[in-house]
């Protein structure tokens, strides 16, 4: 697998890859056709020519990895290891009363959303979107924006991303120096491609010599500070990848104050359901906090994945887009209330304005910036509401705060939620085609002199969003 090997396109647009034999599209996509090796271990190697830069990597496809049902469904429930109880969790000196975690989402937990969130629900860590440490470390001005918080917030938590241990050595740096947060947590369980093919997000665990540099030298700049760190993971590459003991032990033994596991694979992506049980077999291995995550739709979800793993807290994702009474829900829930929020699509219209008003003051005013980042969020505020496509493509079109709220006075206030939606699986939910990693990635695991080579080059596109 390590050997390079030529590509030879025939006149049938057939072409041989390390290997594989690929079909070449019209617009030169390739797709695997067959080799013989077990389809769980296809890997594809190729070199491809993209606007004049000529790139390598590995390619792993893998079949729909998960077969694991839903933990709702009482048939198949896993047995309750834990009672539905969550004690407070202190990180080195912050204090985390309720440990509800808001995961960091890329384009959506900035701090419009994490305000939304954190009014609704317990003190718990509502964390900012990534940053990527060679775009803080070249003070690209997004990177810097996405930095900021909200008065309000009662603890400042911001996650960084990075391969190379220096650059994410002096981002470290640079939160501690200009007091930007009082936590930092470190992306290791990103399953996007544009990461991944870089080493990244949940790529990195797999070389053991390469993650466990990159949280000594974060943990060794903030713990100077006063300041936790913490680590979020996934299951591994695939399984037959696995990472997420090794990463957890070592997350542990360099000083990480807590572990977040979502229960997937990178090739699992978001597909199929999380296997929650991989996070009660972390639980058991680690000495600190591991919070679950994956698949909490509703509040029920939270209880059972406390009951079945024995998880200390939750992250919430996806579940909560659209939806930032989820974390009342789950404030109630595990303050033994069955109070749970059933809003009138008046009442989220409301909630709609308020968010693009916090969001026009997260653009320094600008109010058309907001209506269009606020597209998305639309879209997970209607779904399952009777409002039809044509005021969906309406908001889609706005471009100011007045425009929203001339569709929003146009709405039914009183119609509400159908019930088969209240708690139904939202944002992305498809598996992943394939897994894109470094060239050779998997053929050891540690990093060779040629890959950190590779990895840590001065690439302009580290530091631009």
């Amino acid at each position: 697998m390590g050997v390079r090997r030529r590509a030879c396109i025939t006149a049938d647009r057939t072409m041989m890859v390390g290997g594989f034999v690929c079909r070449q599209s019209p617009l030169g996509r390739r797709s695997v056709l067959s080799r013989d090796v077990p389809r769980c271990c296809a890997v594809v190697l190729f070199k491809e020519c993209w606007l004049g830069k000529h790139t390598e990597e590995t390619v792993l496809r893998t079949p729909h990895e998960t077969t694991h049902y839903d933990p709702r469904t009482a048939e198949h429930d896993l047995p309750a290891k834990a009672p539905a109880v969550l004690a407070p969790v202190d990180l080195g000196n912050v204090h985390v009363g309720t440990p509800v975690i808001l995961s960091p989402m890329a384009g959506v937990t900035n701090w419009p959303f994490r305000v939304l969130c954190e009014q609704y629900g317990p003190d718990g860590l509502y964390v900012a979107e990534m940053i990527t440490a060679r775009a803080l470390v070249a003070r690209n001005p997004k990177a810097l924006r996405l930095c900021r918080f909200a008065p309000s917030e009662r603890i400042r938590s911001l996650q960084l991303y990075g391969v190379n241990p220096s650059i994410m050595e002096q981002a470290a740096k640079i939160v501690v120096d200009e007091q930007m947060a009082d936590h930092v947590d470190l992306n290791f369980g990103c399953p996007v491609p544009k990461v991944t093919r870089r080493g990244g997000g949940s790529a990195l665990p797999w070389k053991t010599d390469l993650f466990t540099d990159v949280v000594s030298r974060v943990v060794r700049v903030c713990d100077a500070a006063g300041i936790p760190v913490t680590a979020k993971i996934r299951v591994g590459i695939d399984h037959e990848h696995e990472t997420f003991h090794e990463a957890g032990h070592i997350a542990q033994e360099e000083g990480c104050k807590a572990v977040t596991l979502h229960a997937r694979t990178t090739a699992e992506y978001y597909g199929g359901h999380s296997d929650w049980s991989r996070i009660g077999e972390l639980v058991e291995q680690l000495d600190v906090p591991v919070f679950g995550n994956g698949d909490i739709w509703g509040a029920a979800d939270a209880l059972a994945m406390v009951e079945q793993t024995g998880c200390a807290g939750v992250a919430i994702g996806r579940g909560c887009q659209g939806r930032p009474w989820l974390f009342a829900d789950i404030k109630h829930a595990f303050a033994g209330s069955d109070e749970r929020t059933d809003p009138t699509l008046g009442q989220v219209c409301q909630v709609i304005m308020r968010h693009a008003t916090y969001l026009t003051e997260f653009y320094d005013g600008d109010e058309r910036m907001a209506a269009h980042d606020m597209r998305k969020h639309v879209a997970w505020y209607l779904k399952g509401f009777p409002v039809g496509g044509g005021v969906r493509r309406a908001f889609m079109a706005c471009e100011s705060l007045a425009d929203m709220q001339r569709i929003v006075d146009g709405l039914d206030p009183d119609a509400r939620l159908a019930d088969r939606i209240v708690d139904a699986p939202r944002g992305r939910v498809r598996f992943a085609k394939k897994v894109h990693l470094p060239y050779g990635w998997l053929d050891s695991r540690q990093t060779t002199h040629d890959e950190r080579e590779a990895l840590f080059g001065d690439d302009p596109m580290d530091a631009s969003y």
